[in-house]
């Protein structure tokens, strides 16, 4: 913060089910801040800032983006969709948000690939009435590998020859599960693995 004599940093955190109205706080906040830390979550999450009469829809970038000169950081809590967080920077920069020089992703952030889309959908059509609502977007099963250890992280997509090994593994084990349990078809190795290098550099020079 930027005022004297207070704390240096401040920590909103919703202690219910969400949509508690984080994201205006945040937003409040950055008024005096140097910068804003996304420390956990995915892209099923999203805020709407209204500023000067302007609506900006956010996902994965911290609010404080939308304030020239802080920097904005996402941490290795948030489980990372490198395509959606791309689309995310583009939308925000054709309408004159600088954001690739103002933000930084820790390398350290488990990615979302298609087989985690692919398990979040499967499973809830094989939930049928008890389906739990899921979005659909991979983040409940990314988690799961980050718990379990094998999850590939965005240091992991920087080196290819490690990205290649881990994805095979990682899609031996899913590949099983979507085919043998959920009936769902298998996710092709070579076009995971060439769609997610496509993106390796643009997000280089964000990765901190």
């Amino acid at each position: 913060m930027s005022h004297k004599n207070t704390v240096k940093n401040v920590v909103v955190i919703g202690t219910q089910w969400g949509d508690e109205g984080k994201g205006k706080i945040v937003d409040w906040l950055t008024d005096h801040a140097q910068g804003v830390v996304r420390f956990q979550g995915g892209h099923n999450a999203g805020h709407t800032l209204v500023i000067g009469g302007k609506k900006t829809a956010l996902q994965l970038i911290p609010s404080g983006i939308m304030r020239p000169g802080v920097a904005c950081y996402i941490g290795n809590g948030v489980v990372l969709s490198v395509p959606d967080l791309l689309r995310e920077i583009d939308k925000l920069e054709a309408v004159g948000v600088e954001v690739s020089s103002r933000l930084k992703v820790s390398e350290a952030c488990p990615l979302i690939l298609p087989y985690h889309t692919a398990l979040d959908c499967a499973r809830e059509v094989a939930r049928g009435a008890a389906k739990i609502g899921t979005t659909g977007k991979g983040i409940g099963p990314a988690y799961e590998d980050k718990v379990a250890r094998r999850a590939i992280r965005v240091a992991d997509l920087l080196n290819e020859e490690r990205f290649a090994e881990k994805l095979r593994e990682n899609l031996d084990y899913h590949n099983f599960v979507l085919t043998n349990y959920l009936k769902a078809d298998a996710i092709d190795f070579q076009k995971t693995f060439d769609d997610a290098l496509k993106d390796v550099p643009r997000i280089r020079p964000m990765v901190a």
